[in-house]
């Protein structure tokens, strides 16, 4: 198979493993259309899910089951990044063309009041779209959050370089291992993340950290998830930062975690937090 379509046939053979019934849908905007994958009691409270750079939608599937027990879920290809999403209208320059297409999304699958959680990347946009439309949202959860209230490790960036700029199925594998220490537990979810190196992004958006004032006046309920052992950042300073940045934040630091671990390996503790903070 050619390089995309074995990315493609990665991604496809992952959700047939989601453990609930998915709808998949392509909501247009003017960025271009985004893969979105419902699940849960349509009458469900909505919940929408932003995964971390380079892992898509499907990062989310040890976690599904438990959150669609009780809502809506809405399971997102982030714009610009890789997965089944399309690039094809509008530039994305910055974090403002992220929160307009993710207000875009949320006018036409009508979220107004839904959930919001993301990791890594996906919480760093979900935490830009939380002080730009607070209105818009019920809670916020942060699992692993990157640049959203500190700068992220000299050493985990030397690291990702290599992976960025010329990906292989390699050294992936090896980035994975530095982070998490150990290879991915589940063989498809593996067979996923070597296949990401074939696979093509349109956009790499800097992350900016939101300005302190700006986080100060969040009026959003917030969970934030740390895990223990993340090598993105200084996790005890980061925890730090948060409480101070964001008093009426819940912060927990997930213990035995590490950043590039979290959803998809253990996931028992940290789908109970998140359903315990949406219920």
């Amino acid at each position: 198979m050619r390089d995309e379509a074995v990315f493609f046939a990665a991604y496809d053979a992952v959700l047939r493993q989601w453990p609930v019934e998915v709808h998949s849908v392509d909501v247009p905007s003017p960025y271009g259309s985004t893969r979105v994958h419902i699940c849960g009691p349509e009458d469900g409270a909505p919940v929408v899910l932003l995964p971390g750079g380079g892992s898509t939608s499907m990062v989310w599937f040890a976690n599904v089951k438990a959150l669609a027990s009780t809502h809506r879920v809405y399971a997102v290809d982030l714009m610009g990044d890789i997965g089944r999403s399309v690039h094809d209208g509008a530039p994305l320059r910055g974090a403002g063309d992220l929160v307009a297409w993710l207000d875009a999304l949320f006018d036409e699958l009508d979220l107004d009041g839904a959930h919001l959680c993301g990791h890594s990347y996906g919480a760093w946009i979900a935490l830009n779209h939380a002080l730009h439309a607070p209105h818009r949202l019920g809670r916020l959860a942060l699992i692993d959050p990157t640049n959203c209230f500190g700068g992220m490790s000299p050493r985990y960036l030397m690291h990702g370089l290599p992976v960025l700029l010329k990906p292989t199925a390699e050294r992936v594998r090896a980035f994975h291992r530095w982070e998490t220490g150990r290879a991915p537990e589940d063989p498809v979810w593996r067979a996923f993340l070597d296949s990401t190196a074939t696979a093509r992004r349109s956009k790499v958006v800097a992350m900016r950290r939101p300005r302190a004032q700006h986080l100060r006046a969040c009026t959003v309920p917030a969970l934030v998830l740390l895990a223990e052992h993340s090598r993105v950042h200084d996790v005890p300073r980061t925890a730090a930062a948060a409480r101070r940045l964001l008093p009426r934040a819940s912060v927990v630091t997930l213990p035995d975690a590490s950043h590039h671990s979290l959803p998809t390996e253990r996931p028992a503790e940290l789908n109970r937090l998140l359903t315990e903070f949406l219920a």
